[in-house]
């Protein structure tokens, strides 16, 4: 809530110092925030609406208190409310915001388009953040905030240094980007892996993050031995601190710690060292970042830490693939085991070193995630017993009796540091002392004179204000007369408060002299009287303008249209089978964009309408993309992002809404309705019930369902070809082994899953087993749905062919939707998968 800290900084202006956001899962990580340096927190309530929904999260009635501490402090409180949204809700999720507004958070983070728009009708003055959710990756993407009216855009974390800096000369808008914590391998409000495996969807807060799970790799048919890299979709942690001058000189407005899922300890330890970063940052000097003080954020949490995609795109260091557990610090090799020691060679740059009591574990298995651990009873080295850290050399370690099995030690594995009890006490003592830490500067103005009150004006530097005056007048003075020097003295001991003296000016008249009691006195008041202005103080200074009403295409009837059946090829072969088998309303997704004009001359010669699907990303300078898919003279567009959308609303083509949109309520497919678009594919997040409440509440006319597909999981930038298939680090030097070979991962339930990468080299994972939606058309039929579709991945001849007359017989009617999902059951070598439109469904059967 610092007035210092900028909503953005346009090109040419002076550097302003951004706000450091820290996380804030519980009451304990508010205040270990507070104390150690953030100027905001982001907290989820357990109402749900949430994208932690495993966080301890706060109850809506704790709000007006937690408000009130956050501003007392001066520090802002922004509420996420970052999930997508089911028709049945919109009303629960109005209550929700309206408690958000009159609590005085000062905005409020959400991924939802419908829900966007719902608030800025119910709380037209409360701020709105778009969440990394939103999939914005560049400034055309992130004009879908300025339509809905939003104050700033968490940036996708998949975005470089060099990205974010051409997105901002393309924008207004203040951008917030994440530098420190756990990476998802999946672009944000994309990742269907949880949805697609057991319901537990990733854009309702409850990732089951099978992305920390191991896989193998099967190229060509054939296993390859990676060794002990099996974590393939687990990167390492983000921990951008020495990047945080580059991004001040970008213009960022907010630095982002993630962690809702953290101790209070991991948010007293990581913000400080990013509050330090920023200040030295700001003050043009260089980075007193130590090593020792980044095996302190290791110790807190760490998969071992890079610069993410910030740093520029190496898949491989972004990804080493031997572990997805926490490690902490590493401390060295292991030696010798004797019958009570382990002998340990330290790390040549150990910066604290090992001491009793410490936390140690040992990599003992044939994946680094099997590990043996205890804590140290004794350090030796050279034969003595040590009492202070060790941090060089060999040393012997030794554990209570029966803690820690040395059987299962050997020499050569690697011994980590995963505790260190001294610092724990450290951090604790941040945030769980009695009397505030750290103080919120104020600045204040003195104006005196004989026979008037002494006046004060004081201003936090939060920007909550005050003025007061003593019941006493002023006397002339006979030996000590008010001056600054005088006032800095009484008004500076602030020891105890939550405020510090900043500047102190003064308006002296002649030699007034008060008491020194009256001056106690009217310190003591100042102090209760900013807390009180703190907590009444907000940010909320401009009304926000309505947004524009919608003209969507007004309700048809649907009752007497027959059903239409799109089916969607991921191959010029399929498109050819499909048209031989006479099917004329197609789609495509190619992974060579080059084939979509001989896919257009196709279709135009059968008579065939044809859809053309742009990458579901869109970053800076890949419009040429579109504007190359322009040129393929197809009869419409499958939409897959925002910026698709205002490129080709241009080029007069049909344009049908695909499921990245994240379509879940009848308001979001309103405002894309009203963009332009024929239709809207309603969300992959829905399940039946949630499906059909949709369907209740929008024009049928309006929803594209598609109830055939392989579920595509994992959308990642990050590129598994390249990782284990190539030399090179990107898509500069890979080599595109995409090309040459056909990959899989498969589980650790030994099902291979297909991946894919598209023309911007981003993969994509595809579930193995196709998911059927048969069972629940006849029920949209009847509502009045009247556009399906289905989408290849693998299928050829025969398999083809059974799935495509399957359902064209259901929709004439001529079977069931039971008889359609048995029947592909019986003939699919993996079956098939109601998933997320099966009947009370359990969302705890995830794999």
């Amino acid at each position: 809530m610092r007035e210092n800290v900028p909503d953005m900084t346009p090109p040419g202006e002076t550097r302003r110092a951004p706000e450091l956001l820290a996380p804030a899962g519980d009451w304990g990580c508010v205040r270990a925030a507070i104390e150690n340096g953030a100027d905001a927190v982001y907290f989820g309530l357990d109402c749900g609406f949430n994208a932690r929904a495993r966080a301890a999260n706060f109850p809506l009635d704790d709000l007006p208190e937690l408000m009130q501490t956050l501003h007392r402090r001066g520090v802002a409180g922004y509420a996420t409310l970052n999930v997508l949204v089911f028709s049945d809700e919109l009303e629960e999720f109005r209550r929700v915001a309206l408690a958000c507004d009159a609590a005085g958070v000062d905005a409020v983070l959400v991924q939802d388009v419908g829900a966007a728009r719902l608030l800025r009708e119910t709380c037209p003055n409360l701020p709105l953040h778009a969440s990394t959710q939103m999939t914005l990756t560049s400034s055309e993407t992130i004009a879908l905030a300025e339509q809905l009216g939003m104050e700033r855009v968490v940036v996708a974390r998949e975005l470089s240094l060099s990205e974010i800096k051409a997105i901002r000369q393309h924008t207004s808008m203040p951008l917030e980007v994440f530098v420190h914590g756990a990476l998802c391998v999946a672009y944000s409000g994309q990742c269907l892996t949880s949805e697609s495996l057991g319901g537990r969807s990733a854009n309702r807060g409850q990732c089951a993050q099978a992305c920390r799970l191991p896989y193998d790799v099967v190229c060509d048919g054939k296993e390859l031995d990676l060794g002990l890299q099996k974590y393939l979709l687990s990167p390492q942690d983000l921990a951008a601190y020495a990047l945080v001058p580059e991004l001040i000189d970008a213009g960022v407005a907010s630095l982002k710690i993630e962690g809702r899922l953290k101790t209070p300890e991991y948010v007293a330890n990581t913000p400080r060292h990013y509050r330090r970063a920023i200040d030295e940052a700001m003050e043009g000097v260089a980075s007193t970042i130590t090593h020792a003080d980044v095996e302190e954020m290791e110790l807190s949490f760490s998969r071992g830490f890079s610069s993410g995609w910030l740093g520029g795109i190496d898949h491989k260091r972004l990804v080493p693939a031997t572990t997805s557990a926490k490690r902490g610090v590493r401390l060295g090799t292991v030696v010798a085991i004797s019958r009570d020691r382990v002998a340990v060679e330290l790390t040549a740059d150990l910066a604290k070193g090992v001491k009793r009591g410490d936390g140690v574990a040992f990599d003992c298995g044939a994946t680094s995630d099997e590990a043996a651990g205890g804590r140290v009873y004794e350090v030796f080295r050279h034969g003595r017993s040590e009492t202070e850290a060790v941090a060089r050399g060999r040393v012997e370690l030794t554990f209570g009796h029966g803690a820690l099995d040395l059987a299962r030690l050997a020499p050569g594995q690697t011994c980590w540091k995963t505790d260190d009890p001294h610092l724990t006490s450290r951090l604790r003592k941040t945030f769980q002392s009695e009397g505030p830490i750290r103080q919120q500067p104020v600045d204040m103005h003195f104006t005196a004179g004989v026979g008037a009150p002494l006046e004060v004006v004081a201003t936090t530097a939060a920007g909550a204000s005050c003025r007061l005056t003593t019941s006493e007048v002023a006397e002339e003075a006979r030996k000590h007369p008010l001056d600054t020097g005088l006032l800095q003295r009484q008004f500076g001991r602030l020891g105890g408060t939550p405020f510090q003296l900043r500047t102190l000016s003064a308006t002296v008249s002649g030699r007034p002299m008060l008491p020194l009691s009256v001056l106690g006195a009217l310190r003591k008041r100042l102090v209760a009287t900013l807390e009180v202005a703190a907590t009444a103080h907000t940010q909320r200074s401009h009304p926000r303008p309505p947004l524009p009403p919608l003209t969507p295409p007004p309700p048809c009837s649907t009752s007497i249209e027959l059903p239409h059946l799109r089916v969607l090829a991921r191959s010029l072969e399929q498109l050819h089978e499909l048209l031989a088998m006479g099917e004329r309303d197609l789609a495509a997704d190619f992974a060579d964009i080059r084939q979509y004009r001989e896919a257009a001359a196709l279709c135009r010669a059968a008579g065939a309408q044809l859809l053309i699907a742009p990458p579901r990303i869109h970053k800076p300078d890949e419009t040429g993309i579109f504007r190359l898919m322009a040129k393929c003279d197809a009869d419409g567009i499958l939409v897959r992002n925002v910026a698709a959308l205002q490129f080709f609303r241009e080029t007069g083509r049909t344009l049908v809404g695909d499921f990245s949109l994240n379509v879940t309520n009848e308001r979001s497919a309103a405002f894309f309705m009203a963009s332009g678009l024929a239709r809207v594919t309603a969300s992959y997040d829905c399940n039946r019930e949630q499906l059909l409440a949709l369907v209740t509440a929008t024009p049928p006319e309006w929803l594209e369902v598609v109830v055939h597909q392989h579920m595509p999981m994992f959308h990642m930038e990050h590129c598994v070809f390249c990782a284990v298939l190539s030399p090179g680090t990107n898509k500069s030097n890979c080599g595109r082994p995409c090309d040459e070979h056909l990959v899989h991962l498969r589980d650790r339930l030994g099902v291979e899953h297909r991946l894919t990468a598209d023309v911007g080299c981003r993969n994509t994972l595809f579930n193995a087993t196709p998911q059927s939606g048969a069972e629940v058309v006849p029920t949209l039929l009847s509502r009045g749905v009247r556009h399906f579709r289905i989408e290849l991945l693998d299928e050829t001849g025969d398999a083809l062919r059974r799935v495509v007359q399957a359902y064209r017989e259901l929709l004439a009617g001529r079977v069931s939707g039971r008889d359609v999902w048995q029947q592909l059951q019986a003939s699919n070598r993996v079956g098939v998968t109601r998933g997320t439109l099966e009947e009370n469904r359990n969302p705890l059967a995830i794999l």
